[in-house]
């Protein structure tokens, strides 16, 4: 499996409409050095795959992405044979969003999020730590089409990076349509106030020492997950991970 799998073609923009069908409250937290998504305006990452032609990668071990490494983004294409694509395929996840190549668009698709309380599994596969939502209750629309949520899962550092800044975690929200669209909303995440999601997390995050763990954790809202902010960057790309 390729850390750059999946294609689609499109331009780089940056919107201002996000609509929650909920308020979203900004959350006080005294300060400590803990992870906290900063959530003003240019941070939040929306994109697009079309069709989902592979799994995600189940191990990062064979890649990385610290440049100069011999394993980074630069030589993924030359690392495997499966992987060529990564050093000759167009619109791939993730990128560089540098401001001088972003198209403003005042008009376009509103984002509406319709997130409901559901039963969740922890699961540590090893890259990454995954919530995962089995009723399927919850969904976000672009355009009038849903896409329902399947899980997050959390990168640290960033893999995407604004104007060659990475950022200490990033958290991915996916979603998928009917179809088998993919919808990704990605959070860039810096030190500095508590994170109210991560908070109510943490202690089963830690208990899950050993690769390949995973527990059913009971309810977990979504909303807990705060989407600020009425601008966003949005492009069409692949799975990364």
């Amino acid at each position: 499996l390729s850390p750059c799998p999946t294609f689609s073609h499109s331009q780089i923009y940056r919107s201002p409409y996000i609509t929650p069908s909920n308020s979203i409250n900004t959350m006080n937290h005294p300060r400590n050095p803990r992870f906290t998504h900063l959530l003003s305006l240019f941070l939040i990452i929306l994109f697009l795959v079309a069709f989902v032609t592979s799994q995600e990668v189940d191990d990062e071990k064979d890649f990385n992405y610290i440049e100069g490494s011999g394993k980074g983004p630069e030589d993924w294409g030359d690392l495997k044979e499966e992987w060529a694509t990564c050093k000759t395929g167009n619109m791939q996840s993730p990128i560089d969003l540098f401001g001088r190549r972003v198209e403003v668009a005042p008009v376009s698709e509103e984002i509406h999020k319709f997130y409901n309380p559901g039963e969740a599994t922890l699961k540590n596969r090893g890259h990454d730590i995954s919530v995962e939502w089995k009723g399927g209750n919850s969904k976000i629309n672009i355009n009038g089409i849903d896409y329902i949520l399947r899980q997050v899962h959390w990168h640290s550092p960033s893999e995407h990076a604004i104007n060659g800044q990475r950022y200490a975690l990033e958290l991915h929200i996916v979603h998928q349509s009917q179809d088998n669209k993919i919808a990704v909303i990605g959070l860039l995440y810096n030190l500095g106030r508590p994170d109210p999601f991560l908070g109510k997390l943490e202690e089963k995050i830690k208990s899950l020492s050993n690769t390949s763990t995973e527990v059913d954790i009971g309810i977990v809202d979504p909303n807990d997950i705060k989407i600020g902010g009425n601008k966003y960057y949005r492009y069409r790309g692949s799975l990364t991970t």
